[in-house]
This record gives structure tokens, C-alpha cells and sequence, in this order.
């Protein structure tokens, strides 16, 4: 994200004492006392100062329609889960038929999804990518004679820049680079949330297990797909002016484009982001556990509400500027070698460097420390 984040007022977390071992549903009733204790003291120290900064009530109705759009989607996967527990018995006969199918036959996820491209080109993605906003910089041409693997970083809370960018043609990807399919790639436990599931699949959006990522780049020249490298772990590594990557350790997705002949494209977006936790703490613990148990992390954090600019869970609309850089070639060979995948990361790396180096003085002008490889 170009933009330097505003700097807001909360207060630190309340280390809670750690605890030697935790069953699933005592961690999640502890990560959910870490988010009230964090709201209250932010609530509470409101008086002391500051006020809660409620939107005017005439606002252009563009920007009316931006967070309209994220805060839809934001809600879409709870929203989904409550329609499907409160279907009344009526629905039954058709729910029931859904589920069977979805969950015991249905291959779309590991299969390139169910793409529709009237999905993708909805104006209410615009809308969507326009609140931060989101944008793309593309640094060189992709032939489409060949399929590519999209390497994302970082990861951030919550990901937005990746689903703008590769879910959606809000930053015109199509015209960027004619002739590439991309399907950007999420943990297969999405895939079990009923109806989310689906919009997920005519997005694009396929699951991230090495079968999925190759059958999707079998399909033949022009086809990608997009791996947020750092996964679960480096959201928690999400801090106002900072770029914490985990990369080195990561060569799952260099061995499956060196297997399918398939070139690798660093993309790195300039973003920041708030999160209330420091490597070493009993939060930070806490959240590591959450992630061992789940497969995915909870982050804690607060943003602006729909109708206000400073308390609630929105995101803060700071840009986020997608860099799309070189391709790094890649020579085909069913079973690399370490030297094959060290030497191919290398140059994906200086790749990535060479991009942070080149736009960190636009869009990270407020940095508090340079772009790092923590793992």
C-alpha cells in the first residue's frame, strides 16, 4: 500500500499468563478475551482526548459505495455461515442435496475453480479496490506462452491487495497482461464454508495444496496461479512501517514451477497495517498456537467502523500499490535438485529486493526499517 499509515491510539494487549496446554475451544475463548480487553481499553481511553470521528453526513456517493462494498464482503463469510444455521426445514430437501454434493464429490477447488468472468468484472469490485485504493504496477511483459506462478508478498492481515489483484479485474489485470489466467489460491479449509465456498470458486479462487497448483498449470500456456508465500505465519509479523517476510524456508512453490516449467513473478505490495502483538510475547504465543491448531491465525486489531474514521473493524483506506515484477525463467525438471531450488530462490530474491529497492522511497517513504526476510 503507497500511503503511510495513520498512526492510531491504541493501547498494548494485557499479556495474559501463558498456559502449558490449551484445548481449541479454551484457545479460542482466549483470543477472544485478548479482543475485548483490547476494544475496552480502546474505548475506554477515548475520553482521556480523543473522540470517536463520525462521518459527515454528506460524503460522496462513490465513497458511500466504496465501503459499502468492502464492508459486504468483509461480513460475506458470516453471513453465509448464518444463513446456512438458520435454513428452516423447508429448505432442507435442497440444502441437504448441496451439502452431499459440495463435500463429497464436488472437485472444483483442486480443479481451477469455476470461473465466470461476469463475476470478476462486477463494478462492485471497483468500488471494492477503489476504498484503499488498490493498484497495479506492471514492470514487464508476460508472453502468454507459458504458464507463470505469482509469488505475493507480504501478507498482511487480511490480504485485500491479492484478492483485488488476482480474484477480480478491479486493477485491469486482463489488459495488463493479455493472455494470463490467474487463479489466486487459499487455504482449503475456506472451501467447507457453505455458499462462501462457491462465490469463492466463480472468483477463481482455487485451494493451495501442491495438487491443486499443479493440475491448474497443466492446463497449458497462459494459466497461473498466485501463492501468498508467507502464508499464516507472516500475517503475524503485520506492524505500522514494516516489511517482515517469511520466505526462505519456503521452496514449495519454487520446486512446483521448476516441476511444471513454469516462470516465477514476485509481486510486492507497499502496505501498511496494524496489529497489536510483538514477537515474544504471550500474544504473539497465543496466536502462533491458534495458527498450529486451525491452520490459520487471528489476528488482533482495530480500524474505522462504516460510520466512523477511528473505532471499529473496517480497514483504514490506506493505498495498497501491487508491483508486479521480472519474470524469473525457470527450466523444467521433475525433480530438482537443492542446488536447482536454492539457486532459482536467489534470483527470485534479488528479484524481490531489486523491486523494494526501486519504489520503497515512493510508497514506503515512512518506513521504520528495511524490507527483511525474518524465516
Amino acid at each position: 500500500m503507497p500511503a503511510p499509515a495513520a498512526t492510531s491510539p491504541t493501547s498494548r494487549l494485557s499479556s495474559l499468563p501463558p498456559s502449558p496446554s490449551l484445548t481449541p475451544s479454551a484457545l479460542l475463548s482466549r483470543v477472544g478475551q485478548l479482543g475485548r480487553d483490547q476494544l475496552g481499553r480502546f474505548q475506554a481511553g477515548l475520553p482521556a482526548g480523543i473522540e470517536v470521528k463520525f462521518a459527515p453526513l454528506k460524503v460522496p456517493r462513490h465513497r458511500r459505495l466504496q465501503t459499502a462494498a468492502v464492508a459486504i464482503w468483509a461480513l460475506m463469510l458470516p453471513i453465509c455461515l448464518f444463513l446456512f444455521l438458520i435454513s428452516i426445514p423447508a429448505f432442507w430437501p435442497l440444502l441437504i442435496p448441496y451439502l452431499i454434493w459440495a463435500y463429497a464429490f464436488d472437485t472444483a477447488p483442486e480443479n481451477g475453480g469455476r470461473t465466470k468472468q461476469w463475476l470478476r468484472d462486477l463494478q462492485a469490485w471497483k468500488f471494492f479496490a477503489g476504498y484503499y485504493p488498490v493498484s497495479l504496477i506492471k514492470e514487464s511483459d508476460l508472453p502468454p506462452d507459458r504458464p507463470y506462478v505469482f509469488g505475493y508478498h507480504p501478507h498482511g492481515i487480511i490480504g485485500m491487495g491479492a484478492f483485488s489483484n488476482f480474484a477480480t479485474h478491479a486493477t485491469s489485470f486482463p489488459s495488463l497482461f493479455p493472455g494470463i489466467r490467474p487463479r489466486l489460491l487459499t487455504l482449503a479449509s475456506n472451501f467447507q464454508i457453505p455458499f462462501y465456498r462457491d462465490i469463492l470458486l466463480l472468483c477463481g479462487v482455487c485451494s493451495v495444496n501442491r495438487r491443486s497448483c499443479e493440475r491448474i498449470l497443466r492446463k497449458g500456456p497462459g494459466n497461473a496461479i498466485c501463492i501468498v508465500v508467507g502464508g499464516a505465519a507472516e500475517s503475524l509479523n503485520a506492524h505500522p512501517g514494516t516489511s517482515d517476510l517469511v520466505l526462505r524456508k519456503r521452496l514449495g512453490f519454487i520446486r512446483i514451477a521448476i516441476r511444471q516449467g513454469a516462470d516465477l513473478v514476485p509481486v510486492f505490495s507497499f502496505i501498511y497495517e496494524q496489529l497489536s502483538n510483538e514477537r515474544g510475547t504471550s500474544v504473539y504465543a497465543l496466536q502462533k498456537r491458534f495458527q498450529k491448531m486451525f491452520g490459520f491465525t487471528l489476528p488482533l486489531f482495530h480500524g474505522r467502523g462504516i460510520f466512523n474514521y477511528n473505532l471499529g473493524l473496517m480497514p483504514y483506506r490506506h493505498p495498497i500499490v501491487s508491483v508486479v515484477g521480472r519474470p524469473i525463467a525457470v527450466k523444467q525438471h521433475d525433480n530438482p535438485s537443492t542446488e536447482m531450488l536454492e539457486d532459482v530462490q536467489r534470483r527470485y530474491i534479488d528479484e524481490l529486493m531489486r523491486i523494494w529497492d526501486r519504489y520503497k522511497d515512493v510508497y514506503a517513504a515512512n518506513r521504520t526499517k528495511e524490507l527483511t526476510l525474518v524465516d
